[in-house]
């Protein structure tokens, strides 16, 4: 008896072993709704790592003309010398924020009476300023909150498809009345296919959000002091000529 036992566990074994259970076998073998559950899966982390690319080389990019800008702007040149070299050099936030200053700048240098304008200048200067860099923060947190909801909702996306393929399982054991590893293991794995999916979409969409969180935080701190800096240079000027 122990010995037909045996070879029952050897051959269901056997079995097991010799099925296929590559990405596409598990694929074309569960049902529509697990299949629906891979799709989305699979489309959200194409998704994100597009967005992460993208995020990535955009993040470098701004560094890159951020520092090449800050050496151009404490090289010692006049504001005038700046504007001249810097007109053509729109590409990055902080050469539009100098470029939006010293265009109001110039409005209350050609006023001939800027005793009663000198306040007023000085407000707009930094209203101006406010609104340019709020905005390009806003234009460079785009795709963030795409992100974090990929990064939040795979691993409840895969749980559900693998409560599903459970789900199947147990009724391809009521049907067959066989709870034998030949029976139960491709619908489990199938199932856990469905979870593995949505931790290789989650992970890596947290750690990217994580990441390009603090990256554009610290861009955002290093435009609002250059903001600050140029704010306070073109007061004192204001200053000099009321």
């Amino acid at each position: 008896m122990q010995l037909f036992e045996l070879f029952l566990q050897s051959n269901s074994l056997d079995a097991i072993v010799t099925s296929d259970f590559s990405f596409s076998s598990l694929f074309l073998r569960a049902d529509w709704v697990v299949r629906g559950v891979m799709l989305i899966l699979m489309a959200a982390s194409i998704w994100s790592w597009a967005i992460a690319v993208d995020k990535g080389i955009m993040i470098f990019s701004l560094n890159k003309h951020a520092k090449t800008f800050e050496d151009i702007f404490w090289s010692g040149k006049t504001l005038d010398e700046l504007k001249v070299e810097l007109k053509d050099s729109l590409r990055d936030p902080m050469s539009r924020v100098f470029s939006a200053a010293i265009k109001e700048y110039e409005e209350y240098s050609s006023l001939k009476i800027k005793s009663n304008a000198s306040m007023s200048s000085q407000y707009r200067i930094d209203s101006i300023m406010n609104l340019i860099v709020n905005r390009e923060l806003s234009k460079l947190e785009r795709g963030m909150t795409t992100l974090a909801t990929i990064g939040s909702s795979s691993v409840f996306i895969g749980l559900f498809g693998t409560v599903w393929g459970i789900m199947n399982s147990f009724r391809a054991i009521a049907a067959s009345q066989n709870t034998s590893l030949t029976v139960v293991a491709p619908g489990i794995a199938e199932a856990l296919f469905a979870t593995a999916l949505g931790l290789m979409a989650a992970i890596p969409a947290v750690i990217f959000y994580n990441k390009y969180t603090a990256d554009l935080n610290k861009y955002g701190g290093r435009l609002e002091g250059y903001a600050d800096e140029l704010s306070a240079i073109l007061s004192r000027k204001i200053s000099k000529n009321t």
